[in-house]
């Protein structure tokens, strides 16, 4: 009888056990639908339940094992709530700049860049569109001190050619016009009187010109002679009672339209030697019609000039530019800064892509995450990294007094064909947003088609360099 009453005692206690484990249970389980109750949002619910089967949903996520899950999470923006740490935005990628710069060079680097951040970047679209120039920035330019750069004397700083380079792609990496305006005053117009005009004539005009007080352009391109200036000019220059008499006209010559003084290169009816000569923008016979409608370069203020029986003074002749060779002198000088703007302009393009492309989500991540946009960013960053080594060396040769024309021939036709690469796959992996302005792509896309002709065309460079290494000339 005690067997049967302790039997009884042990399936009592078992069977209130059971119960209170079933109530624990189901305390348990309304208290977790309670809280999960409390995150649905049930219009969304409904809302989906419209789009798809959710019962087959629930059932094929309840299937899925923890790793499956945890990426399914991780696309749709789950995961641990960190805000993933990305690497900076650099597009010097093998670091030429840390290394090859002294502090003095690079803290100027960096002040430069400091500039065309703050005054620079944030209004150039505008001017762009509407094809103005921001006169305000010349101000701003000349206490940079970064004027007739490589220039020894005459107020000049006298540094590298390599700094130089530095500097025109950093200005080229925010825009190509603004690099272009530079390069007219600092390079094509100072240096045609740096390299052909007296002493006099550098003492008079380079310091004014080094603080912007003074604005060059240069005149060498024709509406119908532009390659063939070696041997085409048609506008003409004549001695007569003492003073120079020029006729005929330029096109496309940067900053004509506000520039104090244009070097302005003729033939001369006599010996038929090209010279070289300063013609102010009051001259009598001197006349200029802004060019319109184009669609790069907008910022630059590019001018037809026509020059009718234009009067010129003797001691405004540059005083040894006595032929072509004088003036390819220049051309060679500034063709390698024109191969360092394409690595500029190839620059912006790239890290304002790389940019966009880490900040734009599609199917719920960053687009940069994707295998096809991180190829297109690859090929761009290998095209930039081989113009920016290709164009150190360059300089190099420049400073080591090495320099010939074949050298920045090869480097404006690699640099500029590799521009238009690059910056044609920045605009690519933004699609539709790659071709507003707001993006700042479209206007590198743009710009590259006035690097790739300006400065001698891919042809002319290219026969240049072939002549060099074949022996044969190629040109007609």
């Amino acid at each position: 009888m005690s067997k049967i009453l302790a039997q009884n005692n042990k399936n009592t206690l078992y069977l209130l056990f059971s119960k209170r484990i079933i109530m624990a249970n189901i305390f348990s389980s309304l208290k977790n639908a309670y809280n999960l109750f409390k995150h649905v949002d049930f219009d969304k619910l409904e809302a989906l339940s419209k789009k798809v089967d959710l019962p087959k949903m629930v059932e094929t996520i309840s299937s899925l094992d923890d790793k499956q899950i945890q990426g399914m999470m991780k696309m749709m923006g789950g995961g641990s709530g960190k805000k993933k740490e990305l690497p900076p935005i650099e597009g010097d990628f093998y670091h030429l700049g840390d290394e090859a710069l002294k502090d003095e060079d690079r803290e100027l680097q960096l002040k430069v860049r400091a500039f065309l951040e703050k005054e620079v970047k944030p209004i150039v679209n505008h001017y762009w569109n509407k094809a103005e120039f921001p006169f305000e920035i010349i101000p701003k330019l000349a206490e940079l001190n970064i004027c007739g750069l490589t220039y020894k004397g005459y107020g000049c700083p006298g540094k590298s050619n390599l700094m130089e380079g530095i500097l025109a792609m950093e200005m080229a990496r925010i825009d190509t016009s603004i690099s272009t305006f530079f390069g007219v005053q600092s390079g094509l117009a100072m240096g045609s009187i740096y390299l052909c005009g007296s002493e006099e004539q550098k003492q008079q005009w380079l310091p004014l010109m080094q603080q912007f007080k003074i604005i060059g352009a240069f005149g060498l391109t024709e509406p119908e002679v532009g390659s063939a200036a070696a041997g085409g000019l048609t506008t003409t220059c004549k001695k007569v009672d003492g003073k120079w008499v020029l006729n005929g006209q330029k096109k496309w010559i940067g900053n004509a339209t506000f520039a104090d003084i244009l070097i302005i290169w003729a033939r001369d009816e006599e010996s038929g030697d090209v010279k070289g000569f300063i013609v102010k923008k009051d001259n009598p016979g001197f006349a200029v019609e802004k060019m319109q409608d184009k669609m790069a370069l907008r910022i630059v203020q590019n001018g037809i000039i026509t020059l009718t029986n234009c009067e010129v003074e003797e001691s405004d002749r540059l005083q040894n530019a006595n032929s072509f060779k004088d003036t390819a002198k220049v051309l060679q000088m500034t063709r390698a800064g024109v191969a360092w703007q394409a690595v500029g302009c190839a620059r912006g393009a790239y890290e304002n892509a790389l940019e966009y492309t880490r900040n734009r989500k599609q199917f719920g991540k960053p687009i940069a995450s994707f295998q096809l946009i991180q190829n297109h960013l690859v090929e761009m960053l290998s095209n930039l990294t081989a113009m920016q080594t290709l164009c150190f060396r360059l300089s190099q040769l420049q400073d080591q007094g090495l320099l010939k024309d074949e050298h920045a021939s090869l480097a404006k036709v690699f640099c500029s064909l590799r521009t238009r690469d690059v910056v044609s796959k920045a605009r690519e992996v933004m699609g539709g947003n790659g071709i507003l302005l707001e993006y700042n792509v479209a206007r590198f896309v743009a710009d590259a088609e006035a690097i790739y002709s300006y400065e001698g065309t891919k042809e002319i460079n290219t026969l240049i360099v072939g002549r060099a290494i074949t022996g044969f000339s190629a040109f007609v």
